[in-house]
């Protein structure tokens, strides 16, 4: 007899409701879209659909893995944990806390566990070499509204469902599903806009799918889009456009923003850009005479030398058309287990610096471009020892051939990840989190990015086995372990709780002020987990929570999980810049110092001062996004290797005829850093002069154990990625506009 469950997929950002089949073995036999999620409203992609595969892959690991030499076998986990707590001591006690670094990939963003436990784990190990999958993505977004906006977590995200121009710069959620921007059915979205007489504008290096449905495709060199998104502001100041009443005594820095843009016309940026000047002038006319628009930049204006200008340009034309914080325009999602009452200090970076090359912390991490020095360098604080949560640094992260030796050098490693894969398999101990069906879901990352304020809560379809801890338990344990406290992961649980309510019944504003802590915790419903708990209390402090009985028609966990079971749709995006505003003057800063300084590499590349922008013959690499991947994660699913989503090095036919190239020839791919070979795809969709290659691939490494992605390894694009080349205010790494060379494999 067949059970049906329903929960929120896992598998990227767009967060679409599934329904899913079990048999009485507990085997998902069919996935579906959910179509009472009043999100999603049934839309599911090919990665939901085989979410089944995913949870019964018979690679998954079912039980802890230790190492024994260059062979991994099955322990306990107990066991495993004792080995985790005396090899992590040893080396606290031998080298100091910054000795242990941690990393923490992509995948955590999409559980319940990650955001809970990732920062217990770093606050109790007390080190500072923390690292992110961030600064191999989205960082240049934090630091662009941390400096504006003053909180590095207030991104505004394209209000798609009432604008009427959109303007997307170095996305492709046709195939990415949308990022930083959680909106299921991103095409059906994009389509609404023109049926509605609106227009989307589409600017890529590559035609891509996204591009084919859009009004315009407008065709840019890899790395120069700030050139572009400043040239737009210089329009708007030089013809009148702007339109900032809206915000009149909220703006400092306009004056300073305008006097930045003069040296930047259109006439002077078409070259470097490749994008005609009257076209410039035309995009910025067009968007100004939009009653309702949004710029929207995405991960390929993020991977770039020039990633933060760019996503603070993006933040200032949605300023400058008077489109943030209003309906149609870029506005701010509010989350309901996020607090917006809970206290604020101004964003700053630079507390501590990294002890090789110097570089910056960021939002409290280091980049992830210089963790391979960290481990290879000797002296006072070299990391000696490495715990990873999720995540493929060794496929994901640039220069990752280097980190692959690096890895196989430290004293100590312990990673948190369903498979044996490119990076675990240099972990001494493996704890795999258990199956997507045996886990509970919620967002709490990603729900303060949708196009909707909307909330779910999904319940596993399927029990533990018992004995089996969940990932939150694991993620506790090993934050208990960094801390040297003998304790349970629930006496974890329980401090966070007592602590998170005595400061809420102490703040101004907050629905608990003047309350006693010890009155709250028993309205917590005991007899569910410690973690259910503490998002019960999340969300009872949440902006649309019940205050803890102070609005009796308020959110509970109890009443999402038992009445919204679907979830909970809660209205579309409100205004609400007094609530995200934090910066030290109270006022959004439109041209901050460091921004506006680091501009100065912009004038030096076009004075030709710097060669930061291949102008010289070579070729520019871009990544690609495939709707049938994300990342490394999924490539040992059968269904999600076929067709289209294959590791293919894409050129522009008069490229491969300079080059004596034809589809399918194997060509050799260098860079300064490096040398991969792939397979030739000539294609218009790819501009002359640029070459395209996707990215996550890389599965031919001994001693990994998944099968069907080493029968399909492709290449690993961050063999020839830099590690040296990072966006400066950021870190991030730069993943689009690498210079390479191209010659024939004879």
């Amino acid at each position: 007899m067949s059970s049906t469950a329903y929960r929120t997929c896992p598998l990227c950002e767009a967060l679409c409701g599934l329904e899913i089949t079990l048999d009485d073995a507990g085997t998902v036999t069919g996935v579906r879209g959910d179509k009472k999620d009043p999100l999603s409203q049934g839309f599911i992609c090919p990665k939901g659909a085989t979410l089944g595969r995913l949870d019964g892959d018979p690679d998954r690991l079912t039980e802890p893995m230790v190492r024994d030499h260059d062979h991994h076998t099955a322990g306990t986990w107990d066991d495993a944990f004792e080995t985790v707590r005396r090899e992590i001591g040893k080396v606290v006690q031998r080298h100091g806390k910054d000795a242990v670094a941690v990393y923490i990939g992509n995948p955590t963003a999409h559980s319940i566990a990650g955001p809970l436990y990732g920062a217990a784990i770093i606050k109790a190990l007390g080190t500072r070499n923390v690292y992110t999958a961030s600064t191999a993505d989205q960082m240049p977004k934090h630091v662009s509204s941390g400096h504006v906006f003053g909180d590095p977590l207030a991104i505004p995200v394209p209000d798609l469902d009432r604008t009427d121009h959109l303007l997307m710069l170095g996305a492709n959620p046709l195939e990415s599903n949308g990022s930083l921007c959680s909106a299921p059915d991103f095409p059906g979205r994009l389509k609404a806009i023109r049926a509605r007489g609106g227009k989307v504008t589409v600017v890529d290096p590559r035609h891509t799918r996204t591009a084919s449905l859009a009004d315009e495709h407008v065709f840019i060199r890899p790395g120069t889009d700030a050139f572009l998104l400043i040239a737009l502001v210089h329009t708007l100041f030089a013809e009148d456009l702007t339109r900032v009443d809206g915000l009149a005594g909220r703006i400092n820095g306009l004056d300073d923003l305008r006097a930045l843009a003069v040296d930047f016309p259109p006439e002077r940026v078409a070259q470097i850009t490749g994008i005609a000047s009257n076209d410039i002038r035309r995009m910025a006319r067009e968007l100004a005479a939009a009653d309702r628009a949004a710029v929207y930049g995405r991960i390929g204006t993020c991977t770039q030398a020039y990633g933060t200008l760019n996503s603070w340009l993006v933040d200032a034309l949605n300023v400058l058309t008077g489109n943030l914080d209003q309906p149609g325009g870029a506005m701010f999602p509010r989350p309901a287990h996020m607090p917006t009452y809970r206290p604020k200090r101004p964003f700053t970076t630079g507390r501590w610096r990294s002890r090789v090359r110097d570089l910056p912390e960021v939002n409290g991490e280091l980049p992830v471009a210089t963790l391979a020095d960290e481990i290879e360098t000797p002296g006072e604080g070299q990391i000696r020892a490495l715990i990873t949560i999720g995540g493929n640094p060794v496929l994901s992260a640039p220069g990752g051939s280097r980190l692959d030796t690096a890895f196989a050098g430290l004293e100590f490693m312990v990673s948190v990840d369903p498979y044996l894969n490119e990076t675990t398999r240099h972990a001494d101990v493996i704890l795999p989190p258990p199956r997507p069906t045996q886990t509970p879901h919620y967002d709490l990352a990603l729900l303060g990015f949708t196009v909707r304020d909307y909330v779910r809560y999904s319940v596993p379809a399927l029990p533990l086995p018992e004995g089996r801890p969940s990932e939150s338990e694991i993620l506790a344990r090993l934050a208990v372990i960094a801390s040297g406290m003998d304790a349970a992961p629930a006496d974890l649980d329980e401090m966070i709780i007592m602590t998170t309510l005595g400061k809420a019944t102490a703040l101004e504003g907050s629905p608990v002020e003047g309350r006693e802590a010890d009155e709250l915790r028993k309205m917590l419903d005991s007899t569910t987990s410690s973690t259910e708990q503490r998002l019960d209390m999340m969300l009872r402090l949440g902006p649309y929570g019940d205050g803890f009985g102070a609005d009796p028609e308020g959110l509970t966990l109890a009443r999402l999980r038992t009445e919204h079971p679907h979830g909970l749709d809660l209205g579309p995006l409100k205004p609400r810049l007094d609530e995200v505003l934090c910066t030290s003057s109270g006022r959004i800063e439109l041209c901050p110092p460091s921004f506006a300084a680091d501009a100065a590499r912009l004038y030096a590349a076009l004075d030709g001062a710097s060669d930061g922008i291949a102008l010289n013959g070579q070729l520019l690499l871009i990544g690609r996004r495939h709707l049938r991947s994300n990342n490394s994660w999924l490539h040992n699913l059968p269904e999600l290797v076929r067709g289209s989503n294959t590791c293919t090095l894409q050129l522009n036919p008069a490229d491969a005829a300079r080059l004596g190239v034809r589809g399918g020839d194997v060509v050799r791919v260098t860079s300064r850093s490096g040398t991969i070979e792939a397979v030739a795809e000539p294609t218009t969709s790819v501009m002359a002069g640029v070459v395209s290659l996707p990215h996550g691939w890389g599965h031919d490494r001994p001693g990994t154990r998944t099968g069907i992605a080493s029968r399909n390894a492709g290449v690993n694009v961050n063999a020839v990625t830099d590690d040296r080349e990072i966006d400066p205010l950021s870190g991030t790494a730069v993943f689009n506009g690498v210079p390479v060379t191209l010659e024939p494999v004879l």
